[in-house]
């Protein structure tokens, strides 16, 4: 675990070096404060709702573009070749990965809580349904992130990586609220509907933390990154 950490700190560090980086951080946080205006209008309730429900689109863009580069860059540039022959285990580089991607999205979300501030200075906000909106949305951004290592392990091209990552980003949340939305489904397809990533996110935007929907988001996350690690492990060997 060592090993995996050092790692992260580096990928960590190396996003302050990337141009990209700071685009999307730009871009994310503009489309936040955009967003935010609509929670603090007059009559609004103080508890961003409108700002973490939105959050979950602007990641399916932003993580695949944060993530595009985390083993695709390697592959391209052959500096897989020595971290691979280095006395480390695929899953120390994955989680090591991982979790300097995720160090990032957190730093990515903390300039969101001066929202917080201003909703305590000019209102009384819930922070019940606050607290609970930033936990799934750590969550999901763990989630996409695994989704977008796992398409960056498959390729040498970062940008087939992040149009793949957000292909299956977009098909696992935008098409399901999509279909609910325009469609009416029978019973069971709506079910379906109601136990995908979007709607399971919900409940936390709304204040609910249910064990279920925690239990499924971690799950999904390690399903991704056991997959990328196998993914590794299978091109040790070409």
């Amino acid at each position: 675990m060592t090993r995996a950490t050092t790692i992260a700190r580096r990928e960590l560090s190396s996003y302050f070096y990337s141009p990209m980086a700071y685009v999307v951080m730009t871009l994310f946080l503009v489309i936040c404060g955009v967003l935010f205006y609509r929670d603090f209008e007059p009559g609004q309730p103080a508890a961003m709702r409108t700002l973490f429900d939105a959050m979950v689109w602007v990641l399916v863009v932003a993580v695949p573009l944060l993530c595009m580069g985390l083993l695709a860059q390697e592959w391209a540039t052959g500096t897989i070749e020595s971290l691979m022959t280095a006395p480390l285990h695929e899953s120390e580089v994955v989680m090591g990965k991982f979790l300097g991607s995720f160090g990032f999205l957190t730093i990515l979300l903390l300039p969101t809580v001066f929202y917080v501030l201003m909703l305590r200075i000019y209102a009384r906000p819930d922070f019940g349904p606050i607290l609970s909106g930033y936990l799934g949305i750590l969550l999901v951004g763990a989630l996409f992130i695994a989704v977008g290592l796992f398409c960056s392990s498959l390729t040498r091209s970062q940008i087939v990586a992040a149009v793949a990552a957000a292909a299956i980003l977009c098909l696992v949340t935008m098409v399901p609220w999509w279909v609910g939305s325009v469609a009416t489904l029978p019973t069971f397809w709506r079910n379906v509907i109601d136990q995908t990533v979007f709607k399971r996110y919900t409940d936390f935007s709304k204040g609910i933390i249910d064990l279920g929907n925690v239990v499924f988001f971690l799950a999904a996350t390690a399903v991704f990154l056991f997959v990328t690690v196998k993914v590794l492990e299978s091109r040790r060997w070409k």
